[in-house]
């Protein structure tokens, strides 16, 4: 979303009474919007964290009816629609529900449906996107399979909308599952987590009695809630560049992401390596998998002393690390 669009949109200033956003992210400029009257719904921590940061009421999942609302569009069809329907269900019949989305999120197919389906108008093209309002009608107007059902992918597996790989099981993650070792360490972190099925392979060997979940994706740490009802399973949401633990673990597994949002961020890879470093012990082991075409060999080696590359094909490569702190990054400080 940019400013322009928003400022267009409400031209006459914010609306008035309770206003929705739904899917702001950090650094948004929500300059035209009043935080005083304005509540974000926002299951990323780390866009959760920045939003509150700067005075916004913000929550995973908002709560009460509001007298209006903005829905940024993310680029999964199926979290789109969940999203519109979340916010039309809490509003009344007359109220305003303006949709944002980039041309390459949507939006554009999303007006030709929703032109379907209730009165449209005050439509704004900027910057490579649009902004326009729905009419709110009366009744059930939106097809009932736009609402957020939790999808089943996998015997005793379920996933919600836009979560990372909802429609099955990740090759990468299986790939790494096939590499574990057949008995796994004592205390396990897995970062990244998701929806839980990585983890709940883990638990399935001889050894585990703790494994962390630490997931930023709120509604992805919900499914793994579901999926995995095993006691020694602890879930935290959080943001594994910056997550701590009271003590260190002597095991760490990770499927990490590249992408920010829209953007392809590599450096995160990065991030994850060195936080997975940052909480095992010296002599802890790190399983990991990434892409084939992802150089994270360099940043292995400047936190671990230890990588060999131990499973791999065309698209993706497992790679087994230990000596954690004590690679190039620790040598180059001495």
């Amino acid at each position: 979303m940019t400013t322009t669009r928003l400022a267009l949109a409400l031209a006459d200033g914010p609306p008035e009474g309770r206003f929705l956003v739904v899917g702001a992210r950090g650094g948004d400029d929500l300059a035209p919007l009043d935080p005083a009257r304005t509540d974000i719904q926002q299951g990323n921590f780390p866009d959760h964290r920045a939003l509150s940061a700067r005075g916004f009421s913000v929550a995973p999942l908002a709560q009460g009816r509001f007298d209006a609302a903005l829905v940024i569009l993310p680029r999964a069809k199926a979290a789109a629609r969940a999203w519109i329907a979340d916010a039309a269900g809490r509003l009344s019949p007359g109220a305003a529900l303006w949709i944002d989305g980039q041309k390459t999120d949507g939006v554009d197919s999303l007006l030709r449906d929703l032109r379907g389906l209730g009165p449209v108008d005050e439509v704004h093209s900027k910057a490579h996107g649009k902004i326009f309002r729905v009419t709110v009608p009366s009744g059930n107007w939106l097809p009932a399979d736009w609402s957020a059902h939790p999808h089943h992918v996998a015997p005793d597996f379920v996933t919600r909308p836009g979560v990372f790989s909802a429609d099955g099981i990740d090759p990468g993650s299986a790939l790494l599952a096939s590499a574990l070792p057949d008995r796994m360490p004592t205390r396990i972190v897995d970062l990244g987590a998701g929806w839980g099925w990585l983890a709940s392979q883990a638990l399935d060997r001889p050894g585990v009695e703790v494994i962390h979940l630490v997931e930023a994706d709120h509604a992805a740490l919900e499914s793994a809630r579901d999926n995995i009802r095993d006691p020694r399973a602890q879930f935290h949401w959080a943001d594994v560049r910056d997550f701590a633990l009271s003590q260190p673990v002597n095991g760490a597994i990770m499927n990490p992401p590249f992408h920010d949002g829209r953007a392809a961020d590599p450096r995160i890879g990065g991030d994850f390596i060195a936080a997975a470093a940052r909480l095992l012990t010296g002599a802890g082991r790190l399983w990991m998998v990434a892409n084939r075409h992802l150089p994270y060999e360099s940043a292995l080696e400047q936190h671990f002393a230890h990588v060999r590359e131990v499973a791999g094909n065309s698209r993706f490569k497992v790679f087994e690390a230990t000596g954690a702190n004590r690679g190039a990054a620790r040598k180059g400080r001495r």
